[in-house]
C-alpha cells in the first residue's frame, strides 16, 4: 500500500492518496494517519482511491469509522475516483450513504470550497 498526504490549506481538507490493496493489512498504518490528522483538527478528508483496485471490510470499517468521529463536528469525508469494483463495495455496503462519492479529487475539491 503506497500512502500519501497532501493537506489543502487553502480548501480546508486533507486529501490522502492510496494506492494498492486496502485490507488488514494496510488499514492500521492508514488509521494512525487519520487518527493523527484528527488530533490536529482536521475535519475535511479526502480520500483518493485512483489507485486502489480493492478493498475489505476492514478498509469499509475504517472509513465508518472515520465518519464517525466526524459527526456532530460538521466534518466531512469524500471518496474519490473509486474503481468499479471498489465503488461497488461502497454501494451494496451503503457506506455510499456515509460519505461524498466524487470521480476525481478535482471534483471533490470543488464540492469543498462551493
Amino acid at each position: 500500500m503506497d500512502l500519501t498526504f497532501t493537506t489543502r490549506p487553502d480548501r480546508g481538507c486533507l486529501i490522502v492518496h492510496l494506492d494498492g490493496v486496502l485490507d488488514l493489512g494496510s488499514v492500521p498504518q492508514v488509521r494512525q494517519h487519520l487518527e493523527h490528522a484528527l488530533n490536529d483538527g482536521t475535519r475535511i478528508f479526502v480520500l483518493d482511491l485512483t489507485g486502489v483496485r480493492l478493498i475489505d471490510s476492514t478498509a469499509l470499517g475504517m472509513i465508518v469509522w472515520l465518519c464517525k468521529e466526524l459527526s456532530g463536528d460538521g466534518g466531512r469525508v469524500y471518496v474519490a475516483g473509486a474503481q468499479p469494483l471498489v465503488l461497488n463495495v461502497l454501494q451494496v455496503t451503503s457506506v455510499d450513504s456515509l460519505v461524498h462519492i466524487t470521480d476525481s479529487v478535482a471534483e471533490a475539491e470543488a464540492h469543498i470550497s462551493a
